[in-house]
């Protein structure tokens, strides 16, 4: 039993890992697509073993609990069921010899071990969102001052993802962000002051367990529900960086106009 349990299990796990990264983009919520490779190799070898464990086990021939006593006392007299009972005896000589066969399911309740497996196989959690956003306190990294971003269209919004447009606040000596529109896309945060909310994306270095906010702070529009996948266009606020305690203010942006969208693939940057 205990081993036909562990085969089962290491099936399972196996399947649930392909699942969310072979056979869908889920594994995304959880690390950078990077892994991709390694998570679908872990899931295969577990599945393998899991299933070559279950074949060696279903089989296995089965072995009762009681020795079965050689034929040749069997015959003799005296020894009905190998038990050494007299003639007359064979009903309860018989249910003693018979007592030891069919106990080879093992306890039940150990198959509910499996439960939190078929969980994890079934449920699926999200990518991390407001409220993950909200308890983390730390604030990001600030950005090297340099000189290598692109040049930006006047004419035209410029779409880019929320780390580029924090190091171009930030990090950009020519203030190249000045006077252009840009898109963002990002979920919504609350913010506990008044007249703002900030358009945010979580940002790995490894995994969902290393995770951490970026921020900007969205002016002019009124915030949607929580957690809800916008995009907004609008304009740098420039604001100096060495004005601001330490860089636990996000840079703002003066928005113009907001459509909600699906949530991407890939939620992290």
């Amino acid at each position: 039993m205990n081993r036909m349990a562990q085969s089962l299990v290491l099936t399972l796990v196996g399947g649930a890992i392909l699942r969310v990264s072979l056979l869908s983009t889920i594994y995304l919520n959880y690390v950078k697509p990077g892994f991709r490779p390694l998570l679908v190799i872990a899931g295969l070898v577990l599945f393998a073993l899991g299933v070559l464990g279950l074949i060696q086990e279903w089989r296995r021939p089965y072995v009762g609990d009681a020795p079965t006593a050689p034929a040749s006392e069997m015959d003799e007299p005296g020894h009905v069921g190998g038990h050494g009972l007299e003639p007359g005896h064979e009903g309860h000589a018989s249910h003693g010899h018979g007592h030891g066969h069919g106990h080879g399911l093992g306890p039940k309740v150990a198959w509910l071990l499996c439960l939190p497996v078929v969980a994890i196989f079934l449920i699926s959690p999200p990518a991390l969102g407001a409220d993950a956003a909200q308890r983390d306190n730390v604030p990001p990294p600030r950005p090297t001052p340099q000189n290598a971003y692109v040049p930006l269209i006047a004419d035209r919004a410029t779409a880019m993802p929320l780390g580029e447009f924090i190091g171009r606040a930030w990090g950009d000596e020519t203030q190249s962000l000045k006077d252009r529109k840009v898109r963002l896309v990002g979920f919504v945060v609350p913010s506990k002051k008044k007249g703002q909310w900030y358009l945010t994306r979580m940002q790995l270095r490894c995994c969902a367990a290393d995770a951490f906010p970026l921020r900007v702070a969205v002016l002019g529009l009124s915030a949607p529900r929580p957690d809800t996948w916008v995009e907004v266009t609008g304009t740098w606020v420039p604001t100096p960086y060495d004005r601001l305690p330490k860089g636990t203010v996000a840079p703002e942006m003066k928005a113009t106009s907001l459509a909600k969208v699906a949530q991407p693939a890939e939620p992290y940057e």
